[in-house]
């Protein structure tokens, strides 16, 4: 095995172990760009030593769509990214499980209070009176799975391996929790495995069929999926691990999605995820009884820190920019990065996506680029510029 190919092997496991915190932005210009602008920073994103092969940008508003692209969506053809184009979502994804878990909630099927001992029992007694609501919004004190020795050996020796998804919280069973429910701020990808497993023992459905009938469905989303395996839908964006000098390597299809499940493994596109995001952060699909618990913000950042300064709700981030406020999730994984991002009102989002892992652990300068990037973006989709 190639020593680049072992690296790819042992961070495969970044799937859903993803970057600390950023710091506060800098350079960020005063006044909000034009279309030109941010074509010409995305561009330069792109090209410059170690960039993302490709990336796109969907911004919506009420005056209609922009998309704006830079570099390509296949090293191998060259075509353009595409909002039709299929990609891996990362942990945006709990943005989807937080949707079922508060339409449940919604229809009072399940409360923001009920522990995990109501519903899964069979879990470790000492995690009993975690609740929902510690789940939604990482204040549960679960050990995270994914950096757990048995699931990294697992994923190093093969990382197609299929895993059973609703025991992959076996993996840390003989874990205490980290600290006191609620008492702390600790991002965890064992959260929305334990929400889906919630949901599931409340309506005996399966997440996947939960996710069709209460998200897809209602949302109108047509190219979104929860595969098991490791194959991508085609067209895709290719994800690529980017070490100059040597060339992009295709590392889209390295990795299985049963490992990740519901807090990480979706496939979507640009143009589905932003029809989510305008509705999930509207509160489309729940009540106001609902909206106003989910926005009760406590201190905490998506992984990887988002635009501006990050604030926690349940299931959903609050991104406080120079320009104003938008709520959305991030994500990254083997080969991509995502932001999703909407005004309160649903009426303005942002999807903003690159094609390769950008992280705090591996490249905090390029994080910080990225995230002044996403920040021009924002501003200019709240003034109005972005389509």
């Amino acid at each position: 095995m190639s020593a680049r190919r072992s690296r790819l092997r042992a961070g495969s496991v970044l799937a859903v172990c993803l970057a600390a915190l950023s710091p506060t932005l800098a350079g960020a210009a005063t006044d909000p760009p034009d279309r030109r602008t941010l074509q010409r920073e995305l561009d330069e994103f792109v090209r410059s030593p170690g960039g993302p092969p490709g990336a796109i940008a969907v911004l919506r508003t009420e005056n209609g769509t922009r998309v704006v692209r830079a570099g390509v969506a296949d090293i191998s053809t060259g075509r353009a990214p595409r909002p039709d184009d299929h990609m891996r979502i990362a942990s945006t994804a709990k943005a989807f499980s937080g949707a079922v878990a508060l339409t449940l909630v919604d229809h009072r099927v399940l409360r923001l209070d009920d522990t995990l001992h109501t519903w899964l029992p069979q879990l470790p007694d000492a995690w009993g009176k975690v609740t929902l609501r510690q789940l939604l919004n990482h204040t549960s004190g679960l050990p995270d799975y994914s950096r757990s020795e048995g699931f990294v050996a697992a994923l190093r020796a093969d990382p197609r391996h299929r895993f059973d998804s609703r025991r992959l919280l076996d993996y840390v069973a003989d874990q205490p929790l980290l600290f006191t429910p609620g008492s702390e701020y600790h991002y965890s990808n064992s959260d929305n495995i334990a929400v889906a497993l919630m949901a599931e023992a409340a309506t005996r459905t399966t997440y996947e069929e939960l996710l069709r009938r209460l998200v897809y469905r209602t949302l109108g989303l047509q190219s979104t999926s929860l595969p098991q395996g490791y194959r991508m839908p085609s067209p895709y964006l290719h994800g690529y691990d980017v070490d100059p000098p040597a060339a992009p390597q295709d590392v889209s299809e390295v990795i299985g999605m049963s490992g990740v499940w519901a807090s990480g493994g979706i496939v979507s596109t640009p143009a589905d995820m932003t029809r989510f995001i305008r509705g999930y952060a509207s509160g489309r699909l729940y009540g106001g009884r609902v909206v106003g618990q989910q926005r009760q913000w406590i201190d905490g950042s998506s992984e990887p820190a988002g635009p501006g300064r990050n604030s926690a709700g349940l299931a959903v981030f609050r991104y406080q920019t120079r320009c104003g406020v938008v709520l959305g999730h991030t994500g990254n994984t083997l080969g991509y990065t995502q932001l999703i991002a909407a005004t309160p009102d649903g009426r303005r989002s942002l999807t903003f996506s690159v094609t390769s892992q950008v992280t705090q652990s591996t490249d905090p300068a390029r994080l910080q680029k990225m995230r002044a990037l996403e920040e021009n973006f924002v501003c200019a989709l709240l003034h109005g510029k972005g389509a």
